[in-house]
């Protein structure tokens, strides 16, 4: 039987030990040559220590470890694997590490989750198709989960306290469903969830804007990296339910990612490369300010998190009308702020010509 109360005091405990730690970790950060420079790529002005990330990560396994009721044999394995992630982005942070090198540190710890861990996807529930078994796909599956979820966190941590503000917010989604939705075993994923949500706000008032700190690279690889292994513990075995809630959660970083990717594509650029039309580039050239942008994405980001609330409340039907309704609203959305390009509106342009012929019947 849990203790929630000390649950949750243990968690006040850790907001404060991060508020403690962070400012250690920046004159750290300093010292050890991990800050940012003003260039044409970045927004900060001035240049900013990073690597903010270790504060998240040591009180979080500090509160692990000797704070929260969880079993060695979870939190051991999930230390070996976050310490990989952190060590990675540690040395990107400082000596900016080539984009193999990263991947590789990111598949290292991905390994250990599968192996170690054995927090895998196995089996997969599909309405009418029925259960399916992944077999050897059960690898390749659960690797490219992990990293597309710990890279697409890290691939919006463009603006002060973006991506730790998302992540805030989707790992609170991610603690009501484990909570209310998925029975009494999943209480020490939680825990661990309430635990890092903890951790995270008490990085937060450093790095909202205007920030004295940014996460880096340690801190949205980690933040990614534990957000994808946590949704995995409610992924083992896969229900169309339980597979779309979490890709609904992180629907900022996945569509930020996956628009990247296709407008690098029809612009014939690397997929890997980097560029300034991200989600908050496209809000800030719209005219909106550095805090006002990050403000809009923490709104949308709640809207996808409503939006998975209702998933286990409906039906199967109500589920497919709901991510039909999904689809189209972020299509417009993503069109009208010009994420893969000016010029590229399909659907705008679609609704355009419907509402020219309805105007021109209407008005022979």
């Amino acid at each position: 039987m849990y203790d929630m109360f000390r649950v949750l005091m243990m968690g006040i405990f850790t907001t404060i030990l991060t508020l403690a730690l962070t400012p250690l970790v920046r004159l750290l950060a300093f010292k050890v040559g991990a800050t940012d420079k003003p260039d044409k790529r970045r927004v900060n002005k001035t240049i900013m220590p990073t690597m903010g990330g270790i504060a998240i990560y040591l009180s979080f396994f500090i509160a692990i470890f000797f704070l929260q009721p969880i079993a060695l044999s979870v939190s051991v394995p999930l230390f070996i694997a976050a310490t990989i992630i952190v060590i990675t982005g540690i040395i990107d942070d400082i000596k900016e590490l080539n984009p193999k090198l990263k991947l590789l540190g990111n598949v290292a710890a991905a390994l250990v989750i599968y192996f170690i861990a054995e927090v895998r996807m196995d089996l997969v529930s599909i309405p009418i198709f029925g259960d399916i078994h992944l077999g050897i796909f059960s690898f390749p599956i659960t690797i490219i989960w992990i990293l597309a979820i710990t890279n697409a966190t890290n691939l919006i941590d463009g603006l002060d306290g973006l991506a730790t503000g998302v992540s805030i917010i989707a790992l609170g989604t991610m603690a009501v469903i484990s909570f209310f939705f998925l029975g009494g075993s999943n209480i020490p994923v939680f825990i661990m969830i309430f635990t890092l949500i903890c951790a995270a706000v008490g990085f937060l008032p450093y790095n909202f804007y205007p920030a004295k700190i940014f996460l880096g690279d340690t801190g949205a690889l980690f933040l990614g990296f534990m957000i994808s292994v946590l949704s995995l513990y409610g992924l083992k075995n896969v229900t169309f339910i339980s597979l779309i809630i979490p890709i609904t959660i992180l629907g900022i970083p996945i569509t930020d990612t996956i628009y990247a990717m296709l407008r690098r594509y029809l612009n014939h650029m690397p997929i890997s490369s980097a560029d300034k039309h991200h989600m908050h580039h496209r809000l800030m050239s719209l005219g909106l300010t550095h805090k006002q942008t990050v403000l809009t994405i923490y709104g949308v980001a709640l809207i996808f998190s409503l939006i998975a609330l209702l998933f286990p409340m409906t039906t199967i039907g109500g589920t497919v009308l709901i991510l039909v309704a999904l689809v189209i609203g972020l299509e417009l959305f993503v069109e009208l702020i010009g994420l893969v390009g000016e010029d590229r509106r399909p659907l705008l342009k679609t609704l355009k010509k419907i509402a020219n012929k309805i105007n021109k019947r209407d008005n022979p």
